[in-house]
């Protein structure tokens, strides 16, 4: 047998493995730090011009002084006023339509029909490879033909943001039926003697009421920010309005305080919506 040296022994007794704490401990650190960059130049990315924007809209006829006049025409506005009820009206009719189409769909597919799953996903992601101006092309000719027998108001507008609005509706909905275990909810409710209406709407609808919310938030959001089929087939809503005013005012202080409010005010109601649906949740929890 080969002798062993007590050199190399002390050796490797000496070369201790370095503890997988500390190990993981840096490395979480240098993960927060990354992390924590990120956040820090992203939000500096989005907050500085919103400050900015406010800072112009209490700017002065001369530089350097503040006034609350560009704030206080905002109400004087007839215009403006009726282009933010338009723009709600087409919100909350956006959101009941693409919901009311979606989730039934979505639930019966899951429980009846799985293998039409995919053609439904397609269909319903397919808005997203096509441009908004590209389905105005198409939009026009059927609005315009319509137009020369009905008069359409701007509320018209739903079908068009309905089909912008499917892709990110359909997404919302699909993670939260994909939490539920649908298949064993019916059939504790067909057991019951419910029917499927009240399987999909008593019984797996409330179950996902998160995922309403958040298809709902999402459908707002984009019907208070489109601007392009509006504008194309000369209907007003608020950012049209918008535009119109920072084409027609000489004093540019009005356009910054009229889009800073409208931010506001689209902050303001998603953050209700969202606290509305978290305090519901929890009480039916």
């Amino acid at each position: 047998m080969a002798a062993v040296s007590p050199v190399s022994g002390v050796g490797l007794a000496s070369q201790k493995p370095e503890p997988r704490g500390s190990l993981r401990g840096r490395r979480q650190r240098r993960l927060n730090i990354f992390r924590w960059s990120v956040f820090t130049v992203s939000g500096l990315f989005f907050i500085l011009p919103l400050l900015s924007m406010v800072k112009f809209s209490f700017q002065g006829v001369t530089p350097g002084s503040f006034s609350l006049a560009a704030w206080t025409q905002i109400g004087s506005s007839p215009d403006l006023v009726a282009a933010i009820e338009i723009t709600l009206e087409l919100a909350v009719i956006t959101t009941a339509v693409v919901l009311v189409l979606l989730v039934p769909t979505m639930i019966w597919v899951r429980l009846r029909v799985r293998w039409l799953s995919r053609a439904v996903e397609f269909l319903c992601l397919l808005p997203l490879t096509i441009p908004a101006i590209v389905l105005v092309v198409g939009l026009a000719p059927i609005y315009r033909s319509v137009r020369q027998h009905i008069s359409l108001s701007a509320l018209q507008l739903f079908w068009a943001y309905a089909i912008l609005a499917l892709p990110y509706a359909y997404r919302a909905l699909s993670a939260g039926l994909e939490t539920i275990d649908v298949p064993t909810l019916s059939e504790a409710a067909r057991s019951l003697g419910a029917s499927w209406f009240t399987v999909i709407v008593r019984v797996i609808a409330p179950n996902m009421w998160q995922a309403m919310l958040n298809a709902a938030v999402l459908t707002i959001s984009l019907v208070l920010g489109e601007f392009t089929i509006a504008s194309i087939l000369l209907y007003t809503n608020l950012q049209v309005e918008l535009y119109d005013i920072s084409r027609a005012t000489e004093n540019a202080s009005v356009l910054f305080s009229t889009s800073t409010a409208a931010l506001l005010f689209t902050f303001i109601l998603l953050f209700i919506i969202s606290t509305v649906g978290r305090r519901r949740g929890r009480q039916r929890r």
